[in-house]
């Protein structure tokens, strides 16, 4: 069979294959050139799930008639000249219009800011069909109809137009979320209207717009550099957790990627603080040397590879734990939320609640629950109760073991605390305590597993762990790569109590395994931190099992529910917690305590 040169048509449709999956891969693109132009406004209008129509219009730099002639063209790009080590641009291959002009009826009007009028090209199906002047605005509108027209098997490889809607809803919340400056508005007649005002440099505020005003009250501040490249962003308090992992956005020198690498680092990071299943929300932007990641992977350009993926992977569980321990301890404020709807079914408290709420005071509380500080009960008939003793919190340090609490307690306000005081154990599980402007309740056993485990988990990174001596040491088989890889990492891993060496080209020899771990099996311990070292240059695998192993002696020597608590020993667990990184959650990443604020409380009884 003799080989020939195939048609330009053809090359575009293989190309279009890989570049335009679906109506979002085309809203993708053409919302990348429409950034790349400068755009602050961007509409996106669709039809039938993207597939009738897909327009998208911008106010950016525009083009001219020559410039529109080469944009329909293959390999013709604006954005980079001779090199890929310096990609500064969303786009840079010069294949998305002509892709997408193979496969539809694609028209593009564009006008430059500087000219008096503007120009129109169309092309179907791979053909050209006019370039004519045309009237509008300054900017870019770029109208795709009857995607994959010209191959008709690829729409049965569509998924319904609901589905393909949401697709390119998802792109929109990604670009946008990325360029918090841009004004976003999305409409057609297969959707509702959604619109994201610029907030210019409040990068909160737009994740805000996206994920939920909850985010805000529940994101932790992440700032953090290591070796030129910076980490910056918001993750989620543990408690504040999704069903699955479409609430975590990753950004690359402003490029929206989904990569595996920075998914798993962010699954290591809340690592036994999310219950399994659960998923945590995290918007995390990286920057650094455009040589030191190549974009070019595939042409969809949503996947990329780090030069150092350890580094990365490194810096976001490093960044996004020195977070979680600084700030992460605290309740998600839905908690509250969802014990307010519990309270009755069909109870709307929020039919009570004033347009602009103001912060809860007693003087501002049209029920006035007190009137001074120690006043008691106002009511003459309630007076007795007045001298009832209630337990406080205490100021003093408190000893290694909350078990053991100091003497001579002294009477504090409880609000100086964020837990605030002890005021009753209801059966025998759950701690009430009294904050300055609401109540906590407290599950003792989860709280005292998670600062359990936390001192156990010191223990294991402040020393070198006690190990096991096997009898007869076990020799594993393995490929002399991994071998190099492994013994590189034996330092380490005998800190961990694992001491390996190496037994000719292709084995390791197993001589002890950490005691901590019991009965092993040291040939599948070996080969499973083979394979991740293979992976991610790490071999975090038995620190995790270790710490599993911690988390659930932890579990079992913990105060167990049911067990009568004294006040002092109350207060001296709340204590504890409000300087135990993590003690929001328990080692299972259910919250160990939920708060509500006294504003809730007086919604409940219809007070505001």
């Amino acid at each position: 069979m003799a080989i020939r040169q195939l048609s330009e048509t053809l090359i575009n449709q293989i190309a279009a294959g890989e570049v335009i999956e679906r109506p979002a891969s085309a809203a993708k693109e053409l919302i990348e050139n429409a950034l790349d132009a400068g755009a602050t406004r961007i509409e996106i209008a669709t039809s039938g799930g993207g597939k009738g129509l897909l327009r998208v219009s911008d106010n950016g730099s525009g083009m001219d008639a020559a410039d529109l002639e080469l944009a329909v063209k293959r390999h013709c790009t604006s954005k980079i000249s001779e090199t890929l080590d310096d990609i500064r641009t969303l786009g840079f291959r010069g294949e998305a219009l002509p892709s997408i002009g193979s496969v539809a009826k694609l028209s593009i009007s564009s006008r430059r800011k500087d000219s008096a009028g503007g120009s129109e090209i169309a092309v179907s199906g791979g053909k050209f069909l006019h370039l004519r002047p045309s009237a509008l605005n300054p900017g870019t509108i770029v109208e795709v109809r009857d995607l994959f027209f010209a191959t008709p098997a690829r729409l049965k490889f569509l998924k319904t137009e609901k589905a393909e809607a949401a697709a390119i809803t998802e792109i929109v919340k990604r670009m946008a979320i990325a360029f918090p400056g841009v004004r976003f508005v999305l409409s057609g007649t297969d959707r509702s209207t959604l619109e994201f005002p610029a907030t210019g440099d409040d990068h909160l505020a737009r994740m805000a717009q996206i994920l939920g005003k909850d985010f805000r009250d529940n994101a932790i501040e992440i700032d953090a550099e290591r070796e030129d490249v910076s980490l910056t962003g918001y993750a989620g308090v543990p408690t504040f957790n999704r069903g699955n992992s479409g609430h975590q956005y990753a950004f690359v020198n402003g490029r929206p990627v989904q990569d595996k690498l920075i998914l798993s680092a962010i699954r290591g990071a809340y690592a036994e603080t999310i219950p399994a299943g659960r998923y945590p929300v995290a918007v995390l932007s990286f920057k650094l040397d455009p040589a030191l990641v190549d974009v070019n992977v595939h042409p969809a350009k949503s996947d990329v590879r780090f030069r150092d993926p350890g580094l990365i992977r490194g810096l976001i569980i490093g960044a996004v734990r020195e977070a979680l321990a600084r700030d992460g301890s605290r309740a998600a404020t839905t908690g509250a939320d969802g014990m307010l709807r519990s309270f009755r079914p069909g109870f709307q408290p929020n039919a009570y609640q004033r347009p602009a709420q103001a912060p809860w005071s007693p003087e501002t509380s049209p029920s006035r629950p007190y009137q001074a500080a120690n006043s008691g009960f106002a009511e003459r008939p309630q007076a007795s109760f007045d001298g009832l003793v209630t337990p406080t919190a205490r100021s003093e340090p408190q000893p290694q073991s909350w078990q053991q609490p100091a003497a001579a307690p002294r009477e504090e306000a409880q609000q100086r605390f964020p837990l605030g005081a002890a005021r009753a154990q209801l059966h025998e599980n759950y701690i009430v305590a009294q904050t300055e402007d609401g109540l906590v309740i407290v599950d003792q056993h989860a709280a005292h597993e998670r600062l359990v485990f936390e001192e156990m988990r010191k223990a294991l990174h402040s020393k070198r762990l006690p190990s096991q001596v096997l009898l007869i040491p076990e020799i594993v088989d393995l490929p002399e790569e991994d071998c190099d890889r492994l013994m590189v990492h034996a330092e380490g891993l005998g800190e961990l109590g694992l001491a390996i060496e190496r037994f000719g080209p292709g084995a390791i020899a197993v001589r002890e395994t950490p005691a901590m771990l019991g009965e092993v099996d040291a040939n599948g311990l070996i080969r499973q931190l083979a394979d991740e070292i293979a992976e991610w240059d790490t071999a975090s695998g038995l620190s995790q099992k270790l710490e599993y192993v911690a988390a659930t002696m932890a579990c079992h020597g913990s105060v167990r529910s049911g067990r009568r608590m004294r006040p002092e020993e109350m207060n001296a667990l709340l204590r504890q917690m409000e300087v135990t990184p993590g003690s929001g959650q328990c080692n299972h990443g259910r919250p160990t305590y939920i708060e509500l604020k006294l504003s809730d409380i007086e919604r409940l009884f219809g007070r505001s």
